[in-house]
């Protein structure tokens, strides 16, 4: 039975489980700040354009973080595998879980998670309000991948992909 609503204030939490509805692949977006290195977990990915090669991701406005990642003009955003659930919790819950995780330093001293299934090196080119987000659009420079399964969100839960004919 379809369930119609009005998408206000009023009914946001019903909103927010109509667009759980939506299977999104899970990324960890890195980058660098004063005080060290800075992640956060984000199913708000998208390609924008293959030429060039630009990419957006969008921070929430509410996150204790989103001013560190306003303010980074170089970051990385690593598509995870299916294996990866447990890092993308632990980003999604602090942002500086890095001594549990194998990575390195890359250009412009971005914090790169290694084993990932894409990762995308990135320098900032745009932000846009979007309502309670913004929208950060950036150039990809570098980029790396590798075969493998990705982990998914879905309704609130991680979870895999199954393929059908």
């Amino acid at each position: 039975m379809t369930h119609s609503f009005d998408p206000s204030l009023e009914n946001a939490r019903a909103f927010r489980d109509a667009l759980g509805q939506f299977a999104t692949g899970v990324t960890v977006i890195t980058c660098n700040t004063s005080t060290g290195p800075l992640g956060i977990t984000a199913n708000s990915f998208a390609s924008v354009s293959l030429d060039p090669p630009l990419v957006l991701w969008s921070p929430a406005k509410s996150s204790t973080r989103y001013p560190f990642f306003m303010a980074a003009d170089h970051f990385a955003i690593h598509v995870m595998g299916a294996e990866q659930a447990a890092m993308c919790s632990a980003f999604a819950r602090q942002g500086d879980p890095f001594d549990q995780f194998d990575w390195e330093v890359g250009l412009n001293n971005v914090p790169l998670l290694n084993g990932c299934l894409s990762r995308f090196e990135c320098t900032k080119v745009a932000e846009h309000d979007g309502g309670d987000h913004s929208v950060v659009i950036a150039r990809v420079t570098r980029a790396s991948t590798r075969p493998g399964a990705p982990l998914l969100f879905h309704g609130g839960c991680y979870g895999g992909f199954a393929q059908t004919s």
